[in-house]
């Protein structure tokens, strides 16, 4: 709209020249000045709706309330004021000038003198007519007894003699006998016209001017021609008769002059004839020229206005746009103005504004995320975590606080650490020692206290249980109290076994050395006494030796154990294949139909499958063997095997963790819960003529071998069915893997 309004103004002035122009020239006011006026006139009611619509949606925008309608409003009305009262003042002016100097144009002075100029010319060209006729005839009546041979020569001297332009000799029948001058070079000279002739030889003379007419060709160069009857001497006819023609141009001043005056005149008595219209077509002109640059100023001052008004614009929408929060990159001007400054400084203020939120955000989603991975690292730490405030109450906890005390603490978030269930002693040792803490720092080292407690204890001797926990205590700077404890029941048992392995080594070394000396001299007494003796003292010391013996093996056999679990040699590691071992000592364990009344049979499921394994082939025998007796203890009652006793050996191998299974189950009442924590440690066992180091042996050969080891209850039917122990090893790294799944 804007581009089609300023091709209008345009295109307007350019006709408004046009027309300008057409006034000023009489030609072109004749054939253009009517589709002049007809064009501007369309242009200007172009420009009329153009500004009429511009109002209309000012208007609109003012009623609708957008932002900047006034403003563009009141510049639109300053600029149309500016552009408006000083052309209405000039046209007024110019108005009254107009007519006032239209009226004056046709004075009657000047007519008067325009008649008078026109008059003087006429008697100044008549003058110089008479006074050449006068000579022409003076040089006529000389020819008249001039031969036709020699009239050339006369009209030489002639010529020469008066400065005469051209002088010719005619007969009266438009035949030239002789010339001098200008027509003496053309090869056909110009002759007189036939009117002249037949003038001249009635009255004797003509006289005429040329050139002095618009029309004719020539221009500006006006002559005075004579045609004179040359005398006859004597008798003659007519067509004898001779006419001498004598041309005289005119000065160029004089004739420029007199055409001047001349078509002055003739304007002034044609516009004379249309003065009204005269006027009318200056004054309509002014008006539409008026028209056209009021139209004109109220557009320009509508544009003006929007120019100025559009960088305020443009602010105030970017500062909505920033007030609702949105900082994408806002528009600015090119211009170098100060405008265009103020809304490229407020562009590159909105870029800050966004790079600093970028990096507030960036800053938040590191910090969302810094604060995910501490919560997913709380989540699977193994350590319980509780953050508590300055009264006890918890405040949050991670899955470890909830594993490690066996109580949902999430449950209990808002509420004192004194209401977990059966943790109370373990809540008011914590209170107690953070009252320490804050109460005496000096008497702390660190920051932190430490201290040990044991929870959900129960049982005593063998069947005793309970979680040990190694607690941590800090206040946090904001006050909060942070608490973290770690169970450290199997480091305890860990630290038990090695003890019980110390403890076990020294009784090895202290008992062994007199249990052979006591057997020898026990069989060296009998040897000596025996056949010496009464027949039931023979029977009496024979029965003393023999259990003296049996004592000492049974002294020697428990002092073996000590010294095996004690010095467990280290594990010789080779590729084995467990599933051949398994055979070989399944062997072992053929037993007879009379046998299963006292031993559970033992029965295997091998998986092909397979590969070989990392391991030492005597102590993974060991470990069999020690799995095997055990499950066979464990189904014994009394002395026979329980009804549907069996004890099942079982591999498997797992493609997708690349390990192989070991798992020995049995049938028999499986493990209490409180052995079923401790089986792995020295000395603990349910069984009567059990030391307890079987499972402990075990436990320390799959540490040497790296395997991981799994005690469980056979669980069906919400009944426990039996005792599983399993072990997974790693694949031997000099053996492919095969890559079909277990059977």
């Amino acid at each position: 709209m804007t581009l089609g309004a300023v091709a209008m103004v345009v295109i307007g002035l350019g006709l408004l020249v046009l027309l300008t122009q057409a006034t000023g020239h009489r030609g072109r006011y004749n054939q253009n000045y009517e589709w002049l006026v007809l064009v501007n006139r369309i242009v200007a009611g172009g420009l009329l709706l153009t500004i009429l619509w511009g109002f209309v949606r000012l208007i609109l925008r003012w009623r609708s309330g957008q932002f900047g309608a006034k403003l563009l409003l009141k510049l639109a009305a300053i600029f149309a004021l500016v552009g408006v009262v000083p052309g209405v003042l000039i046209y007024v002016v110019s108005y009254q000038f107009v007519s006032r100097s239209i009226e004056s144009w046709f004075d009657v002075k000047v007519e008067a003198a325009l008649v008078g100029g026109l008059n003087l010319g006429r008697a100044t060209l008549d003058t110089l007519s008479n006074d050449l006729g006068k000579q022409t005839r003076a040089a006529a009546s000389q020819l008249a007894d001039t031969m036709d041979a020699s009239a050339g020569v006369a009209l030489e001297k002639l010529q020469e003699q008066q400065g005469f332009s051209d002088v010719v000799l005619w007969t009266t029948n438009g035949r030239m006998l002789a010339s001098s001058g200008q027509s003496r070079f053309q090869i056909r000279p110009e002759r007189p016209p036939a009117s002249m002739i037949k003038e001249a030889r009635q009255k004797g003379g003509v006289e005429w001017i040329e050139g002095l007419d618009e029309s004719s060709s020539g221009g500006d160069k006006g002559r005075i021609k004579v045609l004179v009857l040359v005398p006859q001497s004597g008798m003659a006819f007519d067509e004898d008769r001779k006419l001498l023609q004598i041309t005289q141009e005119l000065p160029p001043t004089l004739v420029n002059n007199a055409l001047e005056v001349q078509a002055a005149y003739r304007e002034y008595q044609e516009r004379a004839l249309a003065r009204e219209g005269l006027r009318h077509m200056y004054i309509g002109t002014l008006t539409l020229s008026l028209f056209l640059a009021v139209l004109g100023a109220i557009l320009l001052a509508v544009l003006l206005g929007n120019q100025l008004a559009r960088p305020l614009l443009l602010l105030a929408h970017g500062m909505r746009q920033v007030a609702a929060g949105d900082l994408t990159p806002k528009m600015a001007l090119q211009g170098k103005d100060e405008l265009g400054g103020l809304t490229r400084s407020f562009a590159d203020m909105t870029q800050q504004l966004s790079d600093a939120r970028a990096s507030v955000e960036r800053s938040l989603e590191a910090l969302d995320s810094a604060r995910g991975n501490l919560q997913t690292i709380l989540d699977n730490l193994t350590s319980g975590v509780m953050v508590l405030d300055a009264d006890g109450i918890i405040l949050s906890a991670n899955p470890g606080a909830t594993r490690i005390l066996r109580v949902p603490v999430a449950a209990h978030e808002g509420l004192s650490l004194l209401s977990l269930p059966t943790l109370e002693k373990f809540a008011k040792g914590v209170a107690e020692q953070f009252t320490l803490l804050r109460s005496d720092k000096g008497a702390h080292e660190l920051d932190h206290w430490q201290k040990s407690y044991e929870i959900h204890a129960t049982g005593q001797g063998l069947t005793e249980s309970c979680v040990t926990l190694l607690a941590r205590g800090a206040v946090l700077p904001d006050g909060m109290r942070l608490l973290v404890f770690d169970d450290i029941s199997e480091i305890v048992s860990a630290e038990r076994s090695q003890a019980w392995g110390e403890v076990a080594r020294r009784l090895a070394h202290e008992i062994k050395n007199p249990l052979t000396p006591i057997q020898l001299s026990a069989e060296r007494l009998q040897r000596k006494l025996i056949g010496k003796l009464a027949a039931q003292d023979d029977a009496l010391l024979t029965k003393s030796v023999k259990t003296i013996v049996d004592q000492v093996d049974a002294m020697k056999r428990l002092v073996n154990e000590f010294r095996d679990y004690a010095r467990l040699p280290s594990a010789e590691l080779k590729s084995v294949q467990l599933n051949a071992l398994i055979t070989d000592l399944m062997v072992l364990y053929a037993s007879e139909p009379s046998d299963q009344v006292h031993r559970a049979p033992v029965s295997v499921e091998l998986d092909p499958a397979c590969p070989p394994i990392q391991g030492d082939v005597q102590q993974l025998r060991q470990v069999i063997h020690n799995l095997l007796q055990n499950g066979q203890d464990a189904c014994e009652s009394r002395g026979h095997a329980l009804p549907n006793a069996r004890v099942l050996v079982r591999t498997e191998w797992s493609v997708l963790r690349q390990r192989v299974r070991l798992s020995v189950t049995d049938t028999g009442p499986g493990f209490e819960p409180n052995i079923l924590k401790r089986a792995f440690e020295p000395y603990v066992t349910t069984k009567a003529k059990g030391t307890g180091l079987g499972l402990a042996v075990v436990k320390k050969i799959a540490d040497e071998h790296g395997a991981r080891i799994e005690l469980s209850n056979v669980i069906q039917d919400g009944e426990i069915k039996g005792a599983q122990v399993s072990l997974s090893f790693a694949l031997d790294a000099t053996q492919g893997a095969p890559n079909q799944p277990s059977s």
